[in-house]
């Protein structure tokens, strides 16, 4: 995954205006509900060893976050997705992350408890990255509506105020 790697920089150098595009606007980004895709499913297995299926979450707004512990965009992200998980999950809102690192939980257990991670993380596989049209960058966020389909997809560090409005927008929907 050292390409995900370099593509990661690149993305935190966007973020910060360093390359052509940058953060993702500030106005809602979700894809109407007429055309929005299934979100597929999966099952993979979180730090217990417990099994995590996406389909379970169905009646749920899903924020899916593909990261690793190596991506600096990633670890910006945290803390807002910890916030979100705590603050909206008794309106609906799951906050899942989903790690690519090659190394396992040998390095995402001590990453989890150093950054506080509030919400539960399991770990990718290159079959449901594929899944999810391929890992071009990372982060890359999905936000799947209560239905089970994609509302957003998010290539690199979005604002986050960009998640605040898709999630709300969702959470009335």
């Amino acid at each position: 995954m050292t390409t995900l790697r370099t593509l990661a920089a690149a993305g935190a150098l966007m973020g910060a205006g360093l390359l052509s595009g940058s953060l993702s606007k500030a106005a809602p980004s979700l894809v109407p509900a007429p055309k929005r895709s299934i979100a597929p499913v999966f099952a993979l297995k979180d730090s217990s060893g417990k099994d995590v299926r996406l389909g379970d979450l169905k009646g749920k707004v899903v924020l899916l976050n593909f990261w690793a512990t190596w991506c600096g965009p990633c670890k910006a992200e945290i803390p807002w997705f910890n916030e979100f998980q705590r603050k909206q999950a008794s309106t609906g809102l799951v906050v899942l992350g989903v790690s690519m690192d090659e190394e396992g939980w040998k390095v995402v257990r001590p990453y989890l408890q150093k950054m506080a991670v509030s919400y539960q993380v399991v770990l990718g596989d290159d079959g449901v990255a594929a899944k999810y049209g391929g890992i071009e960058s990372l982060p890359l966020t999905f936000l799947i509506d209560r239905d089970g389909r994609i509302a957003a997809r998010h290539v690199g560090l979005t604002s986050k105020s960009n998640y605040e409005e898709d999630i709300a927008q969702l959470l009335r929907q």
